[in-house]
């Protein structure tokens, strides 16, 4: 189907070669009140470009703060020919998926009296000669500062992160709470799973607050400046050598000062031999 405006400028092409307009009009089957209709100027002009300008300079407002801001600058409108030449122009807002994550309490950040009790853990990333990614997972106890774990894999999923839980408890034990961030591998279904089938709490930080899980990321931050960043490796088998040897040093004879100068190591067999006296003293206390 033809539209108006062609027909009319077919009617304007005819009248040119000498045929009249009544005669056209015929021709073409349009009334001469069709013919001579003009479309009305557009009112809406400059509000549009206002519209516009303000979506521009606030990327995230909708229509709704849009109609609030044009109030504010003194202009009397309409909120609903607002949201109509909003959504002409296609501003509207794409709506941020909210990721969620598995209900839990925050738990402040205490140093725990014993191993075992809270352990931390995060992903740190590197790459190997050829480009190729490798991802760390770190795992820190809390109380002694030891290095329970790094595990550099080419990639680590949630099955595969409980497995190789499952492989630290066989020689450490299992904690009896994990803090981490909110990593989809640490809120996935098979951590949660794992997790409640043997009775270890998730402690799960806020978005965007790591320094509510401090001593993981302080740990990361030496194991890049330490190790990462001051060796070039070849393979990931060449990588899982050296972290390992450097994990073994961090615990055995590097001395912290937020330890007293102690070793992570000695610091844990400190706490252990408190750990019995004081079992030792309060059966004393019973007899």
């Amino acid at each position: 189907m033809v539209s108006a405006p062609s027909r009319r400028e077919l009617v304007r092409h005819m009248t040119t070669r000498g045929l009249s307009e009544r005669r056209s009009l015929q021709v073409i089957g349009m009334s001469a009140s069709s013919f001579r209709y003009q479309t009305a100027p557009d009112r809406n002009q400059t509000l549009r470009e206002q519209i516009i300008t303000l979506a521009q300079r606030h990327r995230r407002y909708g229509s709704g703060m849009i109609y609030l801001k044009l109030r504010q600058a003194g202009q009397q409108v309409n909120h609903k020919r607002v949201e109509r030449l909003y959504a002409e122009a296609r501003l509207q807002v794409k709506r941020r998926r909210r990721k969620k994550v598995p209900v839990s309490d925050r738990q402040p950040l205490g140093r725990p009296q014993s191993a075992n009790q809270v352990w931390s853990m995060d992903f740190v990333f590197d790459r190997t000669a050829e480009g190729r990614v490798i991802k760390n997972l770190t795992v820190v106890d809390d109380a002694t500062h030891e290095a329970v774990a790094i595990v550099p894999e080419r990639a680590i999923g949630g099955q595969s992160l409980t497995r190789i839980l499952d492989r630290i408890a066989l020689h450490r034990g299992l904690p009896q709470a994990i803090r981490t961030d909110n990593g989809k591998e640490f809120c996935g279904q098979a951590m949660l799973t794992w997790a409640h089938m043997r009775g270890v709490k998730l402690f799960l930080i806020e978005p965007g607050k790591p320094n509510q899980n401090a001593y993981i990321e302080s740990f990361n931050g030496r194991f890049r400046d330490e190790c990462l960043n001051e060796h070039w490796f070849t393979s990931l088998s060449h990588a899982k050598v050296v972290i390992e040897a450097w994990r073994r040093e961090y615990n055995e004879e590097r001395p912290k000062k937020s330890l007293g100068g102690m070793t992570p190591t000695a610091y844990a067999r400190q706490l252990a031999s408190k750990a019995v006296i004081l079992t030792t003293d309060s059966k004393a206390e019973c007899y």
